[in-house]
């Protein structure tokens, strides 16, 4: 489903179900000005298509005891032989690691790590990154303070018409 294929009441749906994906079928009906059906067949619609691909809980990784957050860019040895697939395979199994993108630049990705602590990140590092032969070297850049961190995407608007 493309944007274009999304009309202004399904785009304020989503908007308004970013914010709030708890809300009932009718209270979401409600803040957006349509009844119950037309708004479940939209949501189906657009959960079928993988426009909306799930519903989440944001959860405070600090109360979880997760104080290090780690912006590592990866570099894999360019000629080694299946270097990406053991590399992008540690990745999905890696719980630590909570983001995953290839980049241009001077690293091929970077990941977003969390951790207990540096002695956590560190043995992390030692007992999985490291040790895949593929990787070249790791620049790990820990977060100080988050400035800004949403999960909404700015849902484009449509006009009238």
């Amino acid at each position: 489903m493309e944007m274009n294929e999304l009309d202004r009441a399904s785009l304020l749906i989503l908007e308004v179900l970013q914010a709030d994906a708890r809300l009932s079928t009718q209270a979401l009906a409600d803040k957006v000005g349509l009844s119950a059906t037309p708004v479940w067949r939209r949501l189906k619609d657009m959960e079928d298509r993988g426009v909306i691909r799930g519903q989440v809980a944001l959860v405070d990784r600090e109360k979880l005891g997760l104080s290090i957050l780690v912006l590592a860019h990866v570099s894999l040895v360019r000629h080694s032989e299946g270097a990406v697939e053991q590399f992008e395979q540690l990745v999905v199994t890696r719980r630590e690691i909570i983001e995953c993108h290839a980049i241009t630049g001077e690293a091929d990705y970077v990941i977003k790590v969390v951790a207990a602590d540096m002695k956590v990140y560190d043995q992390f590092l030692q007992q999985h990154i490291f040790k895949l032969p593929g990787v070249s070297s790791v620049r790990s850049n820990v977060v100080l303070r988050e400035v800004k961190y949403e999960t909404a995407l700015p849902v484009p608007q449509r006009t009238a018409g």
